[in-house]
């Protein structure tokens, strides 16, 4: 016995959170065509073609993409064909939102916010004086953008494109990075020679943390417990370690070191 069709709805948020789990459960007999709801929030309806469900695999869901167009998912019969399915997989949906990320791009006085779907440039977003750096939290909301002769880093609320208030940090702002859990930014100030940690709930800055001449490049490891800093006129990188906020031993590398990456 198979499942003829079931048909799901989710505002983006609750897509988003079962994409995150990548496990979805719920619990229904196929003779009830009545929404279910997951424990991630996502509802759909099932349908069936008897009583029972039986155990046929990978039968067909349509899950709601943010622009509420439907994207064809893969759900997988469990338990030996009792009442319970689990999202595999749903790569249409995710190449419909990986289509409809966007860009931004700092120049001269602004920031220009690209469609990627249409490779369309928006109206340009005024931040702070010559922005160099910039930086998206992993949960897509903001986006923060160095200024360099403001002395500034100025917060980007995506959803609507509109910068909001500057945040003080130390003199030549130049590379920012985000830990993994999206708490705090680290700026490098080019001519203050420290580093600026920013708590993104508050855009408070913190307490500068000395590191060598010139940083400008910043990573930070993917389990987020330390940033690595390039001391362009030190031939140096910084190791902070991000849990108390201080430099380790310098590493000498050579000669004007600037960008840096770390690898997932």
């Amino acid at each position: 016995m198979t499942t003829t069709n079931i048909r799901s709805s989710a505002r983006s948020t609750v897509l988003a959170t079962a994409f995150a789990t990548a496990v979805a459960l719920a619990s229904a007999t196929a003779a009830s065509a009545a929404p279910v709801t997951h424990p991630g929030g996502l509802t759909h309806s099932l349908g069936s073609s008897s009583p029972t469900i039986g155990a046929a695999p990978g039968h067909q869901e349509q899950v709601a993409v943010p622009d509420d167009a439907l994207a064809p998912a893969r759900f997988r019969l469990t338990s030996g064909g009792a009442d319970a399915a689990r999202l595999v997989a749903a790569p249409a949906a995710r190449a419909r939102s990986a289509q409809e990320a966007t860009a931004y791009v700092t120049r001269s006085g602004n920031v220009t916010p690209i469609r990627t779907a249409t490779n369309t440039a928006g109206p340009p977003i005024t931040v702070g004086d010559f922005p160099i750096g910039i930086a998206i939290t992993p949960n897509g909301r903001t986006a923060y953008v160095t200024n360099w002769y403001s002395g500034t880093v100025t917060p980007i609320r995506t959803a609507t494109n509109t910068a909001g208030p500057p945040i003080t940090v130390g003199h030549g702002p130049d590379g920012i990075a985000i830990t993994p859990n999206g708490r705090t930014a680290y700026v490098t100030n080019y001519r203050s020679g420290t580093v600026t940690p920013i708590r993104t709930a508050t855009n408070t800055a913190g307490t500068p943390i000395a590191v060598g001449a010139g940083p400008a490049g910043i990573a930070i490891t993917p389990n987020g417990r330390t940033a690595y800093v390039t001391n362009f006129n030190s031939g140096t990188v910084t190791p902070i370690r991000t849990a108390t906020n201080t430099a380790g031993t310098p590493i000498r590398v050579g000669r004007s070191p600037y960008g840096i990456a770390i690898t997932p």
